[in-house]
């Protein structure tokens, strides 16, 4: 009789402990959003621009960091769409070295992701994505100048890592085509290669 307890107690603590390891794993039909700090590196050449009475000058773009944010779902236990982007994010601007004020980013992304441990007993959970990725630039400060909006291609690299039910640590790193027309009083006078690189780091939270 103490046998059979023991056994009946062995085999339901050991279907608790699966069925908790398998709530840690991603699972279709989750929901997730994410936040946290990331921090943006753009290309080193940001262009050149063609400005009238000055001519072409080197134009310069600082790196920033700010928060991001994230919403997701999964349609399958491995590949699930997100969409993300950052906050406003405040860049300062330079052409033939000198300061020429700044221009607000936002970026907002739209990726399928797939999880090759999606379904499977891990606390960590990689991802890679890939899709669109649309920059909204506004706010410069130089009179007359316009950087236009982008559309462009985005692919990142993730991992959740499982710290209690439904909360993980997350990080990534994404890369992004982002290219700008840049327009004074109206006339395009160069194109703004941005391509940011953006590592961030927060918090997911599965439900």
């Amino acid at each position: 009789m103490n046998q059979h307890r023991f056994l009946t107690a062995a085999l339901l603590s050991a279907g608790a402990l699966i069925a908790s390891q398998a709530a840690l794993a991603y699972q279709a039909g989750d929901v997730f959003v994410r936040g946290g700090i990331a921090q943006t590196d753009v290309k080193s050449n940001n262009g050149d621009l063609d400005v009238p009475g000055v001519g072409v000058a080197r134009l310069d773009v600082s790196d920033e960091r700010g928060l991001y944010y994230g919403l997701g779902y999964l349609f399958t236990d491995q590949f699930g769409i997100e969409l993300s982007g950052q906050e406003k994010v405040e860049h300062d601007l330079t052409l033939g070295g000198g300061p020429i004020g700044s221009v607000d980013r936002m970026p907002v992304n739209l990726l399928v992701n797939y999880y090759p441990l999606g379904g499977m007993d891990s606390r960590v959970q990689p991802y890679v994505g890939a899709g669109l990725n649309y920059t909204r630039f506004s706010g410069e400060e130089l009179p007359g100048l316009d950087v236009r909006r982008s559309y462009g291609v985005i692919g990142q690299v993730g991992v959740d890592l499982a710290v209690a039910q439904g909360v993980m640590l997350n990080g990534f790193v994404s890369y992004a085509d982002v290219s700008a027309d840049v327009r004074l009083g109206g006339d395009k006078i160069g194109e703004a290669k941005i391509d940011p690189m953006t590592i961030g780091g927060g918090i997911t939270y599965r439900f």
